[in-house]
């Protein structure tokens, strides 16, 4: 029989992915391990092997445990397009754009899919660790939640509720949180953690004594404040990424409609990144970043009128790499013509910045999703070191880009002088040879020496110390009781 496991929030964004993944990790020491999450609301994704599309957090999750992802881990994604408008992805595939209040109304038929998903995952795993969304106590979507309560009652598994404390506030919303739930999933939790601790822990244990007894559940753990280098589940986390004093500089254009922002986190252990409104200064950065966007046309347009179009213009012309991934990519051509299905203003065409001999056209509404390997084919000082070999990763984009010195076989293209890069490949800089090339360029620039870090060896690390924070013992017996 599987056994489950639940984690709740008090709100979005207090850890609820990032303990998921450390648990994932953990017990795969024991146990085969899944993650699931039945609904995800992100424009972070990732495709799988069979070209599926998923929450970025469930794939790592599932790197975490040990498998491949796969699409049942995350059965329905909701990728934010404006005006309370969604694209909604079933099972890996674009189903519809629907508006909030249409796509809960077929909440029914999607309850039947998030449970066949379910089951075909408990089904190949001996543990399935579930995540909720949100905050677990939204009483006015408890008949059409599938995600937290939903879930609960289909699976009855114990539940850890986790609250962060640097909100401000945790025992409110842990306790609130807890009387508001229905009494049946009440009766579900297990344990509580308390994330994102910075403070004398001396000063917390009354608090702690206190919320124990008004709940009569345990605190099974305090894990504090911590900058693990783990990729983002959505954007609300730019707004907590802070400089981190590294030597070298990144900037990255911080697009309206960012998406897969996620890209660019491997960078994150080496380099001291910038999220940049396009009215803000670029600062003085080492190299420039355009990442991928949900809407290419709109995004170039206020990058143009903004003045950052031609500032990343200028500082290319003087010798400064910059890369664009996706519709950052698109932007770096020399124009973009839409039949009316990316932008929001119609059929148009656009001049791009013109760094990169491409033309783009969304000529239909198609979305490329698949996973890649491709030979390195670009000259210069930042792929010309590395050229001939292999790299891999996963597209997601509409529209069609033609022309230019291609950089990865048939795929993106490459400046001349090597510095400007474009490409439709995600997850480019999880690839260990365009990371060390990118990153040892930008060091030796500098008159610096590179050292690289692996993502495993970061989950290791957050795996350890959360398991240092919580109370294993506690957990494992939640599991071994079902």
């Amino acid at each position: 029989m599987t056994k489950n496991l639940m984690v709740f929030g008090t709100a979005s964004h207090v850890g609820k992915s990032i303990l998921v993944t450390a648990l994932c990790r953990i017990l795969s020491k024991r146990y085969d391990v899944a993650p699931f999450k039945a609904q995800n609301m992100s424009l972070n994704s990732w495709v799988t092997r069979d070209g599926k599309e998923i929450g970025i957090a469930q794939a790592i999750q599932a790197k975490a445990a040990g498998h491949e992802p796969s699409a049942d881990m995350n059965p329905v994604l909701l990728k934010p397009k404006g005006a309370h408008t969604s694209q909604v992805i079933i099972l890996g595939k674009p189903y519809a754009d629907k508006e909030a209040g249409e796509y809960y109304d077929s909440i029914g038929g999607i309850t039947s899919i998030v449970k066949g998903a379910y089951d075909r995952l408990s089904s190949a795993h001996e543990v399935i660790v579930i995540e909720g969304a949100g905050g677990a106590a939204e009483i006015n979507l408890y008949h059409r939640d599938i995600v937290n309560i939903g879930m609960a009652r289909l699976v009855k598994p114990p539940i850890i509720l986790v609250g962060d404390i640097e909100r401000g506030g945790v025992f409110a919303s842990i306790y609130g949180t807890l009387e508001l739930l229905p009494p049946d999933v009440r009766a579900l939790v297990r344990g509580i953690i308390i994330n994102k601790f910075r403070g004398d822990m001396k000063l917390l244990e009354p608090g702690i004594k206190q919320v124990e007894e008004l709940t009569g559940l345990p605190v099974i753990g305090i894990i504090p404040h911590t900058d693990m280098k783990i990729p983002s589940e959505d954007s609300v986390s730019i707004k907590d990424k802070t400089q981190n004093g590294q030597p070298v500089r990144i900037s990255v254009v911080r697009l309206r409609h960012i998406s897969n922002f996620t890209d660019f986190e491997p960078l994150e252990r080496h380099a001291d990144i910038r999220y940049v409104e396009p009215g803000e200064e670029l600062g003085e950065p080492d190299a420039i970043i355009l990442p991928g966007t949900k809407n290419t046309i709109d995004d170039l347009k206020e990058l143009m009128s903004k003045g950052m179009g031609e500032k990343i213009i200028n500082e290319a012309q003087k010798g400064m790499p910059v890369i664009g991934i996706c519709g950052g990519y698109q932007m770096l051509g020399g124009e973009i013509t839409d039949s009316g299905i990316e932008g929001t203003s119609g059929a148009c065409s656009i001049k791009g910045l013109g760094l990169l001999n491409v033309t783009t056209r969304f000529g239909k509404y198609e979305k490329h999703t698949r996973q890649v390997e491709k030979y390195v084919t670009g000259n210069g000082k930042i792929l010309g070191s590395i050229k001939g070999e292999k790299v891999t990763g996963y597209e997601i984009h509409m529209g069609e880009s033609v022309g230019g010195e291609p950089a990865f076989e048939d795929d993106g293209s490459v400046s001349e002088n090597g510095l400007v890069i474009g490409t439709y490949l995600h997850g480019l800089f999880e690839n260990e040879n365009i990371r060390n090339s990118f990153m040892g360029y930008l060091y030796k620039r500098k008159g610096l020496t590179y050292t690289d870090v692996k993502m495993d060896d970061c989950l290791e690390e957050l795996a350890k110390f959360v398991g240092e924070h919580v109370d294993m013992n506690l957990v494992y017996r939640m599991l071994e009781e079902q």
